[in-house]
């Protein structure tokens, strides 16, 4: 009975406490929002994660909310982007026309810029965008030639605020003739929209175009029509570009700092919001995380208590110190969503951890980013330093390799970054010959892979390794003729025996490059593989065309002179087959750096050092004929053509440009210098003094061209086991070798 009457009592003080709560509660609210209504304050319900109170050492309230007035909803900025450009629902199949592109076939790719008027105002950056597009193998100065119209208004800088802007775009584009509302044409743009929102108006009516734009936003992106481009300054390089900083710093795969930022902080407005709470990551030891208010023209009016404290730690540390050790790059947002960081940190293998939600990134229609990049989310700053604790050493690593490989094919000049975009481009008009992801995303990088000659991965020496293919087990002799044929005794007629004896050789092939028509078959001697004279007169890059007859993937290219032996040929090819990307041959030569003369040289003294093998008796692939023939620019083979010189070197500028590795050396039985002609015979090139002067020219016009020098240096040597060793010959398998 007690005890039924303390529970009766229990629940009786139960309710009464429960109605004490909900009653009292309610008349406490309402006299709360009494007084707080009379501050002009907005009472919540439920304190949220941005009060003070729940965050005592993190963000102040104002550090994590954007000013509301600058705030816009989802449908406002869907409004705002309707109106801007009013075909955002453009795709290729509907917005381009696909018949001015295919009615030259293959060749009908061309781009046509529009002539510059007298006054026009054209940047360093958008003058360099129209240098690459003129110096490229698509240009045409010919507009009913043109798959492609690119404008020659400077259309990169839309602020309004800027010195670069230039105005009445849309009055001028609409009395082009060809303007067509924009179809078929290509829009370059770097910065758009002002303050304070930084939309991405451009100011003008795109119409039908196709916008190549950095800091471009998911919401507006047109899948498969525009192209995300990088943000880059005015300072990046026309052409080559420096190379990536992971071949100085490889090993151990993380470094001295693991994430690092450094640069401005936003006190006011779009973007302010996430840079002014990175301050919370920063710890001084592994993670540097600084930002400065000094910037702009009356920063000071708006400096708050930190800006002070902020601006010394920020000078305590050197940016490209942090780059180069670094593991982890923070990428913020700035009043845009690109930031000049992102390709500094490719460049640095840096790995980029990107804070900039919604962002396309540049060229996401063919790169794959989550093999380079750790992509963050603003909302969530303070999980990213226990994100990349947790990333692995061997992921690491790999994200780096990836970095630099990105970097070196599409970001590290101007050039790469207009080519990649026509490209893209290019690939979807001919998407039945268009590349594949790992086309794009593997060494040498899409721009080295032509898919004219092929769409098939094993149809390329440099993914043979990564495939698990073996090159075949035959080679082409393809002989360079220029004399013309008077005897039997001529050195191409103890070639041509020397060869055929291969059991590798498939077919040899005569180019003949005589000003006389070429003998008949009945002139030359029988052989136990087939025989074809090709006419290549008037031509020195004719040896590089990519001739139909050649079946293998192995090329022997010879001078008519060269003197070998069979087993010479077959170690040659057995190592070859090794190394498929690469030349392999005998007569090395180098080049060097000549500080007087601020250029370089070229030198055919016998030294251990070399970075050239000759053409002249050397193997490669045959891809290389077709790379050569409709990659390198006809101003490069016309040089070549016209002094009848240097076609060897430039074959080796673009293999090295391509694989970034030497050629490589076999062993050779007998040493050939080159040495004037006897008396009453013809003068070979090497005799004219000419000739060599030529080929220091040609190496700096080369290097010229491609920004940088490809050549790479080497004392590597491959020679059969045993040669040279004091043992028996007949030991040996290759015995001729070291005969006399």
């Amino acid at each position: 009975m007690q005890a039924r009457k303390k529970y009766v009592l229990l629940g009786l003080c139960a309710c009464c406490w429960l109605v004490l709560f909900y009653w009292g509660g309610g008349v406490q609210l309402r006299l709360l929002r009494l007084l707080t209504r009379h501050r002009g304050d907005v009472m919540r319900p439920w304190p949220n994660w941005t009060d003070r109170a729940f965050l005592p050492r993190y963000a102040h309230l104002d550090e994590l909310q954007t000013d509301p007035g600058m705030a816009e909803s989802p449908r406002q900025r869907r409004q705002a982007w309707s109106a801007i450009y009013k075909d955002s629902r453009c795709r290729m199949e509907t917005c381009f026309d696909f018949s001015r592109c295919r009615r030259r076939g293959r060749e009908g790719f061309r781009v046509y810029i529009y002539p510059s008027e007298k006054n026009d105002r054209v940047s360093e950056s958008y003058r360099k965008i129209l240098t690459s597009i003129a110096e490229s193998r698509y240009y045409t100065s010919d507009p009913r030639e043109a798959c492609l119209f690119v404008l020659g208004i400077d259309t990169l800088d839309r602020d309004q605020l800027s010195g670069q802007f230039v105005p009445n775009v849309d009055e001028r584009i609409r009395g082009y003739p060809l303007w067509n509302d924009g179809r078929n044409h290509l829009i370059f743009n770097l910065y758009s929209g002002t303050w304070p929102n930084y939309t991405e108006d451009l100011g003008f009516n795109i119409g039908q175009a196709i916008l190549a734009k950095a800091s471009l936003n998911t919401e507006h992106f047109r899948p498969g029509f525009d192209v995300s481009i990088p943000l880059f300054s005015k300072d990046h390089p026309q052409k080559g570009g420096e190379r990536g900083w992971l071949v100085r710093n490889t090993v151990p795969p993380r470094r001295k700092y693991l994430l690092m930022f450094k640069g401005k902080r936003y006190l006011t407005g779009i973007g302010s919001d996430t840079r002014n709470a990175l301050h919370h990551i920063h710890n001084g030891k592994d993670i540097v995380s600084l930002t400065t208010c000094r910037h702009g023209k009356d920063w000071e009016k708006h400096k708050d208590a930190r800006c002070d404290h902020d601006n010394l730690e920020y000078e305590r540390f050197d940016y490209q110190e942090l780059l180069h050790n670094s593991t982890f790059c923070l990428v913020p947002r700035g009043r845009r969503l690109g930031s000049f960081r992102f390709l500094e940190s490719l460049q640095a293998a840096c790995i980029p951890v990107l804070l900039s939600n919604g962002w396309e990134l540049p060229f996401s229609d063919v790169i794959q980013w989550n093999q380079a990049v750790i992509e963050g989310d603003e909302r969530l700053l303070l999980q990213v330093p226990s994100t990349v604790r947790a990333v692995g050493n061997e992921r690491v690593l790999a994200l780096r390799q990836r970095t630099q490989m990105l970097w070196e094919a599409y970001f590290s000049s101007v050039d790469k970054i207009v080519l990649t975009t026509l490209e893209i481009i290019k690939d979807r008009v001919f998407s039945h010959i268009s590349r594949n992801k790992y086309m794009w995303n593997y060494l040498p990088g899409g721009l080295l892979v032509l898919p004219e000659y092929s769409t098939h991965l094993a149809h390329f020496p440099f993914y043979y390794l990564g495939l698990g293919v073996t090159p075949g087990q035959e080679f082409t002799a393809v002989i360079h003729a220029v004399s013309p044929l008077v005897s039997q005794s001529q050195p191409i007629m103890k070639l041509l025996q020397v060869v055929s004896k291969s059991k590798y050789c498939s077919q040899i092939i005569i180019l003949w490059n005589n000003e006389k028509p070429p003998p008949s078959r009945s002139k030359w001697p029988p052989m136990p593989v087939p025989l074809t004279v090709t006419d290549g007169r008037r031509k020195t890059t004719s040896r590089f065309l990519p001739h139909v007859a050649i079946e293998t993937e192995a090329v022997l290219s010879l001078d008519e002179d060269t003197v070998l032996l069979t087993s010479e040929v077959n170690f040659a090819f057995l190592v070859w087959r090794s190394f498929p990307e690469r030349i392999v041959g005998y007569p090395p030569r180098s080049h060097f750096w000549d500080p007087l003369k601020r250029a370089w040289g070229y030198t055919s003294k016998w030294t251990n050092d070399y970075s050239i093998v000759l053409t002249g008796a050397a193997f490669y692939h045959r891809y290389y004929h077709y790379l050569f023939t409709h990659y390198l620019p006809q101003s490069l083979r016309t040089l070549v053509d016209r002094t009848s010189n240097c076609e060897d070197i430039l074959m080796n500028f673009l293999v090295s440009a391509v694989t970034h590795q030497p050629p490589i050396k076999v062993a050779q039985r007998k040493q050939y210098k080159e040495l004037p002609s006897p008396q009453g015979t013809k003068s070979v090139p090497w005799a004219n003094p000419e000739h060599f002067n030529q080929r220091q020219e040609c190496v700096n016009s080369f290097a010229n061209w491609f920004g940088y020098m490809p050549l790479v240096h080497s004392q590597f040597r491959l020679d059969p086991v045993l040669f040279k060793d004091q043992v028996s010959v007949l030991r040996k398998k290759y015995k001729d070798l070291e005969r006399a």
